[in-house]
């Protein structure tokens, strides 16, 4: 079953009688609640808040600011669910879609594995909820474009959870770049990023409470194992296919993001990229629990991938690369970013007082109060669907190269790489039912 777009009051009302019968139909009413109008909360109001995933991350983004009010919260796992909602006094679900269908729910957090970031996104922005959604924002690049034509069709404030643009190292680094400090940047070197690898783990018993078949969600079903459900054990969904981009899109989603920042290419991405290595790459499969060194090892290892833009900046993926931020290598000298750190060679450019610099980077210093505030002015927040986007198919041209095994060439405004039909073949993945995405949005 494709999910259809709403159309009149009465089509959604017959839909929302159907609920109990379809195991994933959209949300089916708009928010109204303590909104001082239609999507819009006057600057007084309280916006309530509602949590898709209840995890680790999603604990981390509960300290909100004062207008916000936590309403209810949604995990496959219900235990997990209840156990937040118990701690915040809030509503506990299993079902994402009853989060989206309450009236006093404005906007909400989407801290789900990769995997599940398309489809609660879509649902949400068509029920009229502004988003908050942990990078990187795509598990596919046209997974991604579908989530900003949501986003904009349904005039929605979307904030991708790249926080480091909300912090005070990250800033300063990118604006001493912009300025010109380190002269004319010409390369850029980043942590060569592991990528994904597969497993066949034996079947453990599926946790009470837990719906199974419902975290596999749009991926084939296989057997429960606990080194696939928690993030990052051994090795966890993060370094695995077809859950994620391993950390190409996990940590990279930060470096990347930094690159297109500082460079001030958040419209674009690179036109050519290659690889090491002879041929594709190898599937790495693990058979029992491990940690992630083997794979990440023989995911990278050989494989440094390599990139250009139109303006001729290359991208290096380096094993010594910073993993957080970017190196950025012009004819006046370096400036590295790292986690929230710059400093430089010479040392002279990281000390550049501001006062001499001519271009400024917006000085926000909390991710989620600008997402807030965003919520209430209705402007674009810094780390915007858009820009969230641009960044996450950096990471997955990174996978993309390693797995076709050749150079191939990029076209940054039709999505595509020209003239490639194999290539072409990563832009997305198989969806099982009833998880395919809306078509159109």
């Amino acid at each position: 079953m494709t999910l259809s777009r709403r159309t009149s009051r009465r089509q959604l009302l017959t839909t929302a009688a159907c609920w109990a019968a379809s195991p994933i139909l959209m949300p089916t009413i708009l928010p109204t609640g303590v909104l001082a109008a239609p999507g819009r909360p006057a600057a007084n109001d309280r916006i309530g808040i509602g949590y898709i995933g209840a995890g680790r991350r999603a604990n981390q983004l509960m300290s909100l600011p004062a207008e916000g009010q936590i309403v209810a919260v949604a995990d496959v796992d219900r235990s997990r669910a209840e156990s937040v909602a118990g701690r915040r006094g809030c509503d506990a679900y299993q079902d994402y879609r009853q989060v989206l269908d309450r009236r006093d729910v404005d906007a909400v957090f989407i801290t789900t594995p990769d995997h599940w970031h398309a489809l609660p996104s879509i649902h949400a922005c068509q029920a009229g909820k502004d988003v908050y959604l942990e990078k990187p924002l795509s598990l596919t690049i046209r997974e991604g474009r579908q989530i900003v034509q949501a986003a904009r069709k349904y005039a929605r404030v979307f904030q991708t959870g790249s926080q480091r643009r909300s912090m005070s190292g990250h800033r300063r680094g990118c604006e001493l770049v912009r300025n010109g400090v380190a002269g004319k940047i010409h390369t850029v070197v980043i942590l060569n990023y592991p990528s994904p690898w597969e497993c066949r783990f034996p079947a453990q018993p599926v946790p009470d409470g837990l719906d199974w078949d419902a975290w596999c969600g749009m991926t084939p079903p296989v057997a429960y194992h606990a080194d696939i459900f928690v993030q990052r054990s051994d090795p966890g969904w993060l370094s695995l296919q077809p859950y994620s981009g391993g950390e190409m899109t996990g940590t990279g989603s930060h470096g990347f993001d930094q690159i297109q920042w500082a460079l001030d290419l958040d419209h674009t991405g690179p036109v050519e990229i290659w690889a090491e290595g002879d041929g594709p790459l190898e599937p790495v499969v693990y058979d029992q629990p491990e940690s992630r060194a083997r794979g990440d090892q023989l995911s990278s290892s050989g494989r440094r991938v390599r990139m250009r833009y139109a303006n001729g900046i290359t991208i290096r993926l380096e094993d010594n690369g910073p993993a957080a931020g970017g190196e950025f290598i012009g004819d006046l000298g370096k400036i590295r970013i790292g986690n929230n750190t710059v400093d430089s060679n010479p040392v002279e450019l990281s000390q550049t007082p501001a006062d001499q610099l001519d271009f400024r980077l917006p000085a926000i210093d909390n991710h989620i109060q600008n997402w807030f505030d965003c919520i209430k002015s209705r402007e674009r927040p810094i780390a915007d669907v858009e820009i969230g986007h641009r960044s996450a198919i950096v990471c997955h041209l990174g996978n993309i190269v390693r797995w076709v095994g050749r150079p191939l060439r990029w076209d940054p405004q039709r999505e595509i790489f020209p003239d490639d039909d194999q290539a072409n073949a990563y832009l997305d993945r198989p969806r099982r039912q009833p998880y395919e995405l809306p078509d159109p949005v």
